[in-house]
């Protein structure tokens, strides 16, 4: 693979570690200010960031850009709020698992090769056994709000490449995380009220906003510049692996067999379906 092949799996595998550790302050943060107040916290500090960096002009942009940022700002604020609704209700584990297969979804609705359904098909399997088969044990409406967040994960995708496509930089992922930010805001205001403003949990706000939000998807605005959707798609299977690697060396996790092979399967899905996208070049 060759070296500008690699820029964008770089980002996609930066923005993956990013948002792990991101999603392990959020785990620490929601007993303090709930699941929603968290979701605000997030996409409102992230918003705050990347308009005083990109400055992004409000004028000259036609009615289908706008249409494009409404788009990307709701899906970003739904697959926020579904997510960690669910984790507030499911281990975190199986909830990425669960969300993770909207994008293995849209990789095989997308794609028009044969190849990317079995990488697709890999992947799959890597994550169901990364569930440890405990699917029967999980709350039904934590699984259903995981499953809701991988569709809302799935439009994201597709219109955080539109935004990219036209908007310079990072312009438009700045004006799309505003617009996601208002609509959060009642429900975290209901849920954690003044809490929001208290200075310890303003500052570990600050670093989900950071970890989970700016700097991923900012990594993930620029990959999908370089990578089609469906390779994206299929390289969003990598996060169920990464918070099982991340709990192992973070948490002393140990990972079981049936784990080990789950990586390994998701980890050769995700090569597979980049190296058959270079191939295409």
């Amino acid at each position: 693979m060759s070296g500008g092949s690699l820029g964008p799996v770089g980002l996609v595998v930066g923005g993956a570690l990013s948002v792990q550790f991101g999603a392990a302050v959020a785990v620490l943060l929601m007993p303090e200010a709930g699941a929603f107040g968290v979701v605000t916290l997030r996409l409102v500090l992230a918003a705050l960031v990347l308009l005083i960096i990109c400055r992004p002009r409000l004028r000259g942009h036609s009615r289908a850009d706008w249409g494009t940022v409404v788009a990307f700002g709701s899906a970003m604020a739904g697959m926020n709020i579904l997510f960690y609704q669910s984790i507030d209700r499911i281990p975190l584990g199986a909830a990425v698992t669960l969300e993770v297969l909207g994008p293995l979804a849209l990789s095989v609705i997308v794609s028009r090769r044969a190849i990317n359904f079995v990488w697709a098909g890999l992947a799959l399997v890597g994550v169901v056994l990364l569930s440890g088969g405990g699917f029967d044990r999980l709350d039904p409406v934590g699984a259903l709000l995981a499953i809701a967040a991988g569709g809302m994960w799935a439009a994201y995708i597709v219109f955080s490449a539109r935004t990219g496509r036209r908007f310079p930089q990072a312009d438009g992922l700045a004006l799309a995380l505003a617009f996601g930010a208002l609509l959060s805001l009642p429900f975290g205001l209901v849920e954690a009220g003044s809490k929001l403003i208290e200075p310890s949990i303003l500052l570990m706000g600050l670093g989900v906003a950071l970890l989970s939000s700016v700097l991923p998807y900012t990594l993930e605005l620029l990959a999908l510049r370089r990578l089609p959707a469906p390779t994206f798609a299929v390289m969003m299977s990598l996060e169920p692996a990464v918070a099982a690697t991340a709990g192992f060396l973070v948490l002393n996790q140990a990972l079981a067999v049936t784990e080990a092979l789950a990586i390994s399967l998701v980890i050769v899905a995700s090569m597979g379906a980049v190296r058959t996208q270079v191939r295409r070049k």
